[in-house]
């Protein structure tokens, strides 16, 4: 019941005005204002800055800076095995598995379909037809940069507009098709894997989606799908960092068919780390 009520709210809520509110709010060089802000964030949703390269809150200039943090050179050990693929983001695992029947689980009773996620995009769609996938949910409390599973080079990536309903546990549950609806950028790379895929969900409140070859992705938001292709000038190494949520989301990640095997350890609710074994090659 507390669960639809929440549903009900997320679709009455101006999320689109109160996205762009908030981000421009925590762009601004607003002085002690962004240093209570950040203390007060820091204090409610008990953010470990001890693993930040800046620890002291006086030193971000915008809340901004705050939420697209850097951590310690060593905070976060990336698996080194040569088979291994690692978790993309610190958070949590909210869902993992096969795509069955074309379709996804979203929570229990919700799936949607591989169509609707790759904006129908025919390849992506024949690469992950029976794959494997692996939803990871950045909560406000966690470290909000996400990193590269494997060695990649980029081909392709796509901004899919849409809404911007809350990815919570509690409205993942109750509305349907959440990650197919929401604003997303879909990144696609050429691995020894096979092709790879990390889609980045927007959600209410996220300001911004940043990637460190293109910059900010959106804002602004032009109601426009957007393409850009690559000719192998970006290449990406495991655990390397690909850009940032300005404040938490959702990353899906996708592999190609019979490619992958999830690490056996591995189960829904499991807390992640940056460079952790998520997988290994079959």
């Amino acid at each position: 019941m507390f669960n639809q009520l929440k549903a009900i709210i997320q679709y009455l809520l101006p999320k689109q005005l109160l996205t762009l509110i908030f981000g421009w709010i925590a762009n601004k060089h607003l002085g002690k204002v962004t240093t209570w802000m950040i203390l007060g964030f820091s204090k409610l949703y008990k953010v470990d800055l001890s693993e930040a390269k800046i620890s002291d809150v006086k030193e971000y200039k915008t809340f901004n800076d705050f939420f697209a943090r850097e951590l310690k050179d060593d905070a976060r050990p990336i698996d080194s095995a040569a088979n291994s693929i690692v978790m993309p983001a610190d958070g949590v695992i909210s869902q993992f598995g096969v795509v069955q029947d074309n379709l996804l689980l979203q929570a229990k009773g919700h799936f949607y379909s591989l169509e609707s996620l790759l904006a129908c995009h025919p390849d992506m769609i024949k690469f992950f037809k029976d794959g494997a996938y692996a939803t990871t949910y950045l909560s406000p409390q966690n470290y909000h940069r996400f990193h590269m599973p494997c060695d990649g080079i980029l081909r392709e990536m796509i901004y899919v507009p849409g809404s911007l309903f809350s990815v919570s546990k509690a409205t993942t549950e109750s509305i349907p098709n959440i990650f197919a609806r929401n604003e997303r950028v879909i990144c696609l790379f050429e691995t020894e894997f096979g092709p790879m895929a990390q889609i980045l969900i927007g959600a209410t409140i996220v300001g911004s989606i940043e990637v460190e070859w293109e910059g900010c992705i959106t804002p602004p938001r032009e109601g426009i799908m957007k393409r850009w292709t690559y000719a192998g000038e970006v290449k990406l190494t495991k655990g390397q960092d690909m850009g940032c949520f300005k404040l938490g989301s959702t990353v899906i990640t996708l592999f190609a068919s019979n490619a992958i095997a999830f690490d056996s350890h591995l189960k829904v609710g499991d807390i992640t780390r940056v460079g952790q074994k998520l997988a290994e090659r079959i």
